[in-house]
């Protein structure tokens, strides 16, 4: 399978007022999932496998090679980008495109601001030698996702523009007010420096923690440049409450292949939301 690079998907979907919306897995039914959506409305699609996750989904280059196996299985022609999601160290990253990942994100936010450039700019370097494109952050996402926890401190757009101009990254994940897991409350976007950032920039944003946010804000985010959105609580709420209410309607239920199968279903139909929202069907 010849994966896609962030560069070649997201540019394109900013020029066409939408994004690419990234899918993380948990594990088959995911992956499997995004190969019948993928099959069904021909778009890009971003695979996001988070770091914490890794190990447990079987290593880089098994997750790697399964992917193979089911995108060949699936005969699948869409684009799809392979992405780290969250990569929490250089050597992490460093793995995953040794391994075949087209695209890998260094999360260096929880690090001062010039060591997150150095550290940044070296995954950069190494990726950028074998074709990968990268994604950085700053700031500080808030939330509970995969065992990342934090707390939201709002990107600097002079930070910013110093960050991209010292790194090279190809996409920038600031924080601007989303975040991972479910929101207790509302979100509270900041759509001024949303604005500052689109007119500064001259790569596309990340939106991180999409899940939750109202179809009105996400459209606005979109349309300051946010050319990559990120669902994963989402996706597992859906599997989550597909298999419950399953279990309550049939609670002698033990086939394997109606659990699966329905749980998978359940997870396509969120993915079907979100490319609506994105604006790609």
């Amino acid at each position: 399978m010849l994966y896609q690079t962030l560069k070649e998907v997201v540019p394109q979907a900013v020029n066409n007022c939408s994004a690419v919306p990234q899918f993380n897995i948990n594990g088959y039914s995911w992956i499997e999932a995004i190969m019948e959506t993928a099959n069904q409305y021909k778009v890009p699609i971003i695979i996001g496998v988070t770091d914490r996750n890794v190990e447990r989904l079987g290593g880089y280059r098994f997750i790697r090679e399964l992917i193979d196996l089911l995108a060949n299985r699936y005969d699948v022609t869409s684009p799809l980008v392979l992405h780290l999601d969250h990569g929490q160290s250089i050597k992490g990253c460093k793995s995953a495109i040794d391994a075949g990942f087209s695209s890998v994100m260094f999360d260096g936010s929880s690090l001062p601001i010039e060591e997150n450039i150095a550290s940044t700019k070296e995954v950069v370097a190494y990726a950028h030698s074998k074709g990968v494109t990268v994604e950085g952050e700053i700031g500080g996402i808030g939330g509970v996702e995969d065992g990342v926890v934090g707390g939201i401190k709002f990107a600097d757009v002079d930070e910013g523009i110093h960050f991209v101009k010292e790194t090279g990254v190809d996409l920038l994940a600031a924080a601007l007010g989303s975040v991972h897991g479910e929101y207790q409350g509302e979100p509270d976007l900041q759509f001024d420096i949303m604005d500052a950032f689109s007119q500064s920039l001259e790569i596309p944003m990340v939106l991180h923690g999409a899940s939750g946010i109202s179809e009105s804000d996400l459209k606005k985010a979109i349309s300051f440049h946010h050319g990559k959105i990120n669902f994963n609580t989402e996706l597992n709420i859906g599997w989550a409450c597909t298999v419950k209410d399953l279990f309550v309607e049939y609670p002698n239920l033990y086939d394997p292949k109606v659990i699966l199968n329905t749980s998978k279903n359940g997870i396509k139909q969120v993915m079907e939301s979100k490319l609506k929202l994105c604006n790609l069907i």
